[in-house]
């Protein structure tokens, strides 16, 4: 008895990219699909030659047909989109409506765009502004540099990731973007025309000014190309709907968070300080930034509480009160200290986050407890001069 290829179909068209985390028949990446008798062949339309995750994604197709009944052998093959059903693909990414016609891009077959590095399209909507989104927006802010700030948000994100939420991370810090190898990732984002899909790892999207510069390049922008770059990361790339938008912002009160705080107004600020006064009082700078731009500061991370010896001594080597006096001051809760561990270090140069390297650490049961009441908060109210009822 042969199978049926409608139920081959089916199941093909019912399997969830890896990369794209959307059914294979949504984006119409399913090509021909040939039965004889117990064995079934399937191709696949990638949206480019080297797409990502192409092993995995083989994998799970196999699977789903395999799991059908009278299927003995499975073969799956694959083959690249033309331009036609390409520009289809990035239309339904950008939610933009599909009438049957073409967009026109300088693309090259191999889904990379030729005519801009980025390919902004003046005019295109902030998704994560709409009403709908459910996308919370968490800015983990500092007011000085090496306090940690980054490695916070790496290990947050994860730790997010882990417990079931879908997250992305948009390392703003242009001038020190270090996010990308701190995470872990290992390629370059997908290039599909003029969108771009961040890459993943360790379970979270990212993307970061890294991607398109070299390390040893700096990033020499005034205000304006800062803002331009920012927007085009959030209306250039495919992020979907993850449930948290992660912002490792930059240190300091500069272009970055006067344009964060004009495009993406329901930014919730968390700061992240050392406990010496001495930080304390620069981040108090940042927190109130962050209110004269009508963003919410939701709550005080602390980082480097203490160091535990051998002898399970804690050492204050930075002090000690600075996080409490922080969100007394500014009258929010001080939601989590952070030991300082040498895994937390290694992991950054390794891009293997704590909460992955050693899950059942001090460092990271902290961050998992963090990602838990950040989620347990909810997101803030956004309140509006403008919008007050009268």
């Amino acid at each position: 008895m042969s199978i049926d290829e409608s139920q081959v179909a089916a199941a093909v068209a019912s399997v969830f990219d890896p990369e794209l985390r959307r059914p294979l028949g949504e984006l119409g990446m399913v090509g021909r699909i040939q039965t004889r008798r117990k064995k079934a062949a399937v191709e696949l339309d990638l949206p480019v030659a080297d797409y990502p995750q192409t092993e995995e994604l083989l994998a799970r197709v196999r699977s789903a047909v395999a799991a059908l009944g009278g299927v003995d052998e499975v073969t799956v093959d694959t083959s690249v989109m033309d331009e036609e059903n390409r520009a289809r693909l990035r239309m339904l990414l950008r939610g933009d409506a599909v009438d049957g016609g073409t967009m026109h891009a300088a693309d090259d077959g191999h889904g990379h765009d030729h005519g801009s590095s980025l390919g902004h399209e003046e005019g295109r909507p902030n998704k994560f502004m709409e009403p709908r989104s459910k996308t919370r927006i968490i800015g983990i802010s500092s007011g000085k540099g090496g306090v940690g700030k980054s490695s916070v948000t790496v290990n947050l994100a994860v730790a997010l990731a882990q417990a079931g939420y879908d997250v992305g991370i948009l390392d703003a810090d242009v001038y020190g973007f270090s996010v990308p190898k701190m995470l872990g990732v290992r390629t370059d984002p997908l290039i599909i025309g003029d969108l771009v899909v961040p890459p993943t790892a360790n379970g979270v999207r990212c993307l970061s000014m890294g991607f398109f510069v070299a390390d040893d390049t700096p990033v020499i922008w005034r205000g304006p190309m800062l803002h331009k770059a920012l927007e085009q990361f959030l209306v250039d790339a495919y992020w979907g709907e993850p449930d948290f938008l992660l912002i490792d912002m930059p240190p300091g009160t500069g272009d970055v968070t006067l344009s964060l705080g004009q495009y993406l107004t329901k930014t919730e600020v968390f700061v992240v300080t050392t406990p010496q006064p001495a930080a304390q009082r620069v981040a108090q700078r940042s927190a109130y930034a962050a209110r004269k731009l009508k963003l919410a500061v939701r709550g005080v991370i602390e980082n480097m509480s203490w160091f535990t010896g051998d002898d399970g001594t804690r050492y204050e080597l930075f002090g000690s009160g600075g996080g409490q006096l922080l969100a007394d001051d500014l009258g929010v809760p001080l939601l989590g200290k952070v030991p300082l561990v040498q895994a937390l270090r290694e992991g950054g140069d390794d891009g293997i986050p704590v909460v992955v390297a050693e899950p059942d650490s001090e460092a990271a049961m902290v961050f998992t407890q963090l990602a838990q009441t950040i989620a347990a908060l909810g997101p803030a109210r956004v309140y509006r001069r403008e919008l007050t009822v009268k």
